[in-house]
């Protein structure tokens, strides 16, 4: 029972500093808030990043064509070669005759017309191919060009040279943008509590004097510091759960082409406001130990 009334006249204690000090609270708030914010920012932006670029890497095929006046034999070399490159997924080795690539064209009527005039086929057979690693992409590519009896080698290459690394700049600049963010904010907070312990060290070298643990004289601070984390969760909690969703409806599930697609709110949306939640808290109690253990002398 004693300790439950340590705890509760702690929170209590805590409530009346946070309102004793309430333009300092407001600033750490309000900067717990700001900060959370960008760290939700950058949770979704990092998450849907990711999404993207594992749709993309999926998409993403090195197209091999074969010299039409190959013999079989060559063609089947040309699939073990492909198959002994060790980026090269195996499974994922598919050929399409010349044949079958003018069947599937000639559907259209317009294609149809087309091929009439030529005597023979003018296709190449192919290999579609995926690689385990598309940062490697291009020295695949380049590897492959090589073998015998291959004409011409197809990729993304604008997508692996330009669209993939902007990616993770995106990702490295949030994390760094909301460390430094978190520094700041532990500062904020600990100064807040800094003031409070100046405010209250009468009080406190009283409760030195009749012999209270140095545990109950810390506990109102850390709870302070804690209630100011999770306060400041509140606003970067609702912009993450409705912003998100009205963003995502608002662009269709897209993200400027048609093969970006953005994660669904359900997915993402509640496992970020809980890491919001718990990073609050953290913070809060961080900066708040921080205080404790520079201004208070016990």
């Amino acid at each position: 029972m004693r300790a439950f009334r340590i705890i509760g006249r702690s929170i209590r204690d805590a409530f009346k500093s946070v309102f004793r000090n309430f333009s300092l609270s407001m600033a750490s708030i309000s900067c717990t808030a700001v900060t959370l914010i960008i760290v939700a920012v950058a949770i979704l932006l990092t998450y849907n990043v990711n999404s993207i670029t594992k749709d993309l890497k999926d998409a993403l095929t090195i197209v091999v064509y074969v010299d039409r006046d190959a013999s079989e034999d060559d063609i089947a070399k040309v699939k073990i070669d492909l198959e002994n490159i060790n980026n090269v997924d195996t499974d994922s080795v598919r050929y399409e005759s010349k044949d079958d690539i003018k069947n599937e064209l000639i559907k259209d009527e317009q294609f149809a017309e087309l091929f009439n005039v030529f005597d023979t086929n003018p296709i190449d057979s192919r290999y579609i191919i995926r690689v385990k690693d598309v940062t490697k992409m291009a020295d695949t590519a380049s590897r492959i060009k090589e073998f015998a009896s291959v004409t011409k080698v197809e990729y993304g290459e604008s997508i692996v040279n330009r669209m993939l690394p902007m990616f993770d700049i995106v990702k490295n600049v949030s994390i760094i943008a909301v460390i430094a963010l978190i520094v700041v904010t532990c500062f904020l907070i600990g100064n807040t509590i800094k003031i409070t312990i100046f405010s209250r060290r009468q009080e406190i070298n009283i409760m030195r004097l009749v012999g209270t643990s140095n545990a109950v004289i810390k506990l109102p601070f850390l709870i302070e510091g804690f209630f100011l984390g999770i306060i400041g969760a509140i606003i970067p909690i609702l912009i993450t759960i409705f912003g998100y969703t009205f963003l995502y409806e608002f662009m269709g599930g897209k993200l400027l082409i048609e093969s970006m697609t953005l994660v669904q709110p359900d997915t993402i949306i509640y496992p970020t406001s809980l890491v919001i939640l718990i990073i609050a808290g953290i913070v809060g109690m961080f900066g708040s130990l921080n205080a404790v253990r520079r201004y208070l002398k016990i």
